[in-house]
């Protein structure tokens, strides 16, 4: 099975990127992951399913060590070969 996450880090800082949305990104594209887009108000990530709920689990646990006070994440199961 295939996943997509997408997801944010809050609280928001237009200024510059805070701590726990540079960690929640180091995570996301330091994992083995496919299609990784980072972005001022959203990230988005695929791939296997035991790779993204690994990814996912860091993700939460460095991002709210780093200052997070919200993360806002979406996870979908992405169709394979028109399954």
């Amino acid at each position: 099975m295939r996943l997509r996450v997408e997801f944010t880090t809050e609280p928001f800082d237009l200024d510059e990127a805070p701590a726990h949305a540079v960690v929640a990104r180091e995570v996301i594209q330091s994992a083995e992951l496919d299609a990784v887009d980072v972005g001022p108000f959203g990230n988005t990530a695929e791939g296997g399913a035991d790779q993204v709920l690994t990814a996912v689990d860091a993700l939460l646990r460095r991002s709210l060590e780093a200052g997070a006070t919200r993360v806002s994440l979406q996870v979908n199961v992405i169709e394979e070969g028109g399954r």
